[in-house]
C-alpha cells in the first residue's frame, strides 16, 4: 500500500511540475489555498490555536527551564575531568594522523 501511495504521489508531482496543463492546475491550487488561508473563519481558528499554544508555552516554560538546569547540573557533576585538578599541566595529546599521512604520494 505504501509503494502505491508513493507511486501515485510521484506521478502527481510529475504531472503538476512537468506538464503545462499541470502547471496551470498548480497555479489554481495555489490561488485556492491562498483564498482558504485568508478566509476569516480559518484565521479565527489560527488565532485561537496560537493563543492556546502561547498559553501552554508560558505555562510549561518554567518547568522545562528547571528540568534543563537540573539535567545540566547532573551532567557536569557526574562527568570526569579531562585535565588534572591540581596545579600540574594538562597532558598533550598528539594527533594520530597528520596531513601528510592522510594524503600519501601527494607532495
Amino acid at each position: 500500500m505504501i509503494k502505491r501511495t508513493v507511486f501515485v504521489a510521484g506521478v502527481s508531482a510529475g504531472y503538476l511540475l512537468g506538464t503545462p496543463s499541470g502547471r496551470r492546475q498548480l497555479e489554481k491550487i495555489k490561488v485556492w489555498a491562498g483564498d482558504v488561508w485568508r478566509d476569516p473563519r480559518v484565521q479565527g481558528y489560527v488565532q485561537e490555536y496560537e493563543a492556546q499554544a502561547t498559553a501552554f508555552a508560558k505555562k510549561q516554560g518554567a518547568a522545562v527551564w528547571e528540568k534543563a538546569v537540573d539535567t545540566a547540573k547532573g551532567a557536569v557533576s557526574s562527568s570526569t575531568t579531562k585535565y588534572p585538578t591540581d596545579d600540574a599541566s594538562p597532558t598533550v595529546v598528539e594527533p594520530l594522523m597528520d596531513a601528510d599521512d592522510a594524503n600519501p604520494g601527494q607532495r
